[in-house]
């Protein structure tokens, strides 16, 4: 009996001690400026109601101020209504050649217009750009009752999808942002969304950096300043109502890095751009944006426990990059700890274990590790075998 009991501590022993750090071979490839001094100035403050500055390759906040409350967020909401939009092209579900019947209250809508005439047949490519250049909250409403049924239900589907990106601090009320006590969303938010459109849509990006539109006979250009005097400026989105303000999103590539500024709440249409363009200046001078790993590639492989495979290949979902302040990317420390313990059966995809960057003593990033391949659970000898050398502590 105190073989067996000895037998039960040792194996307990064994398993409480199974954790630890992995350390990781260290990554090469800066994407930013180099040779360059690392002194990183106080961020650029401007006296508006929130904003923010992010990297959209890697997500890192490189500057905010009130990046979280609540404020009318004006045009700026139609990026979601484009989001929608764009994920209904992309499946398939609708075609730009697709003609959609003006309804009487979309043509009614007030604000920023496309002039569209009320029981007309438009393409949803004219009503795509009339929404992106124009702004046209009459081209909004039309697409969301054509998507929807009704603007009301598009709200449901809004609503629904910012929960799905984690948009925490937004609630929609229309799918134009005319103004609403309980329409509301944070520059956080609306950079995190922005970010999302880039990289989940791609090849409808482009629309954000029309210059001109014109239908029925009227001409009007794009509201978003950056886009006539920054080449490297190439979208988003502006907004303005009396209670948002002045808002503008606006996304720039330089040197390989891309950045993405949320403005809200801005006095005037000059102010939102100098602001904008501000923030974006500030992150290329002084940030650069690094390629640590590629998608799917093996990072370490653990021991696992009663499986057809003895070791396990981890990486990322997706390429990771972290953004540094220039001159600091020789301080990273990139570490990987692995859950205890593992055990077959484990499914492609599954977590098991975080990558952690560390710059100068402070985490940086973190990103989940994943299981490369299925592992799938050994038979009887196999399993056997596992358990007596974890009686015995042989983990190798």
């Amino acid at each position: 009996m105190k073989y067996i009991f000895s037998f039960i501590f040792l194996l307990v022993t064994t398993i409480a001690f199974a954790v630890s750090d992995i350390a990781v071979t260290q990554p090469p490839g800066a994407l930013g400026i180099a040779n360059v001094p690392s002194i990183v100035p106080l961020p650029p403050s401007y006296p508006i109601a929130g904003y923010i500055l992010i990297d959209a390759y890697s997500g890192n906040v490189l500057v905010e101020k009130n990046a979280d409350a609540h404020l009318p967020p004006a045009s700026l909401t139609k990026i979601m209504t484009l989001y929608l939009i764009a994920d209904a092209l992309k499946s398939g579900k609708i075609h730009f050649i697709d003609q959609v019947t003006i309804s009487e209250n979309a043509w009614r809508k007030g604000g920023s217009r496309m002039f569209i005439k009320v029981g007309s047949m438009v393409p949803i490519q004219a009503l795509v750009a009339g929404i992106v250049t124009a702004s046209g909250n009459d081209a909004t409403v039309a697409m969301a009752e054509y998507l929807a049924g009704s603007e009301e239900v598009f709200v449901n589907l809004m609503n629904q999808t910012a929960a799905t990106l984690g948009m925490k601090d937004t609630h929609y009320v229309d799918s134009n942002g005319l103004p609403e006590p309980t329409h509301y969303s944070s520059a956080r938010d609306i950079a995190n969304l922005a970010r999302a459109w880039i990289f989940n849509f791609p090849e409808y990006y482009p629309w954000f950096k029309e210059k001109w539109f014109e239908y029925n006979g009227i001409k009007q250009p794009n509201r978003n300043r950056l886009l006539w005097h920054d080449a490297s400026v190439d979208g988003m989105k502006t907004g303005h109502t009396d209670e948002a303000g002045y808002c503008l999103v606006a996304s720039a590539v330089r040197n390989n890095m891309r950045l993405i500024a949320v403005v809200m709440g801005a006095a005037s249409d000059k102010a939102r751009t100098i602001d904008a363009e501000g923030l974006l200046n500030y992150g290329f001078r002084f940030f650069e944006t690094h390629k640590l790993y590629d998608a799917h590639r093996t990072l370490i492989t653990p021991r696992v426990w009663f499986g057809q495979n003895k070791y396990l290949a981890l990486g990322l979902k997706d390429d990771f990059y972290v953004t540094t302040p220039i001159g600091q990317y020789k301080n990273l420390k990139v570490t990987a700890q692995v859950d205890h313990d593992l055990r077959a059966p484990i499914k492609e995809g599954a977590k098991c274990g975080e990558l952690n960057v560390i710059l100068n003593g402070k985490l940086l990033a973190a990103e989940p590790l994943i299981a490369l391949h299925d592992d799938l659970r050994s038979g009887f000898f196999g399993v056997t075998w596992d358990r007596v050398l974890r009686i015995f502590g042989k983990n190798k």
